[in-house]
């Protein structure tokens, strides 16, 4: 078993960013799953629905691990209300030093990637100069 992770965006991040790391990385070791919300989505329940069925076919006892594009944003918020009694830590500000920081650790716990998902997006961004 392993912590699965959702990449969960507004239309095009994610599957761009899963893309991007598949392309470097050649192998992703972990169980991925991307879900993007319309830019203009409405309150069908659609979504959450798609977010619910993400989760639980990402839980495979160790947690899922989400990793959103906006902190207080529909992707991010649509997670909140997913079904009591899974274990869930999200991470905003994905981008992709996070991802592929997440990917080259397939054996840590939830917790534990949701740390190297926070240091790995902070240590990506630099200013040069």
């Amino acid at each position: 078993m392993a912590v699965g992770i959702l990449l969960v965006s507004h239309e095009g991040i994610a599957s761009g960013l899963l893309a991007a790391a598949r392309r470097i990385l050649r192998l992703v070791p972990a169980h991925v799953e991307v879900v993007e919300v319309p830019w203009e989505v409405r309150d069908d329940g659609r979504a959450q629905a798609q977010v619910r069925g993400a989760i639980r076919g990402l839980d495979e006892g160790e947690g899922v691990l989400v990793l959103a594009d906006l902190y207080g944003a529909t992707p991010f918020n649509l997670v909140a209300a997913h079904e009591p009694g899974r274990l869930l830590a999200r991470v905003s500000g994905i981008n992709l030093p996070m991802l592929l920081r997440v990917l080259n650790y397939p054996e840590k716990s939830l917790r534990d990637l949701a740390e190297i998902a926070r240091d790995g997006g902070r240590a990506g961004v630099a200013i040069d100069g």
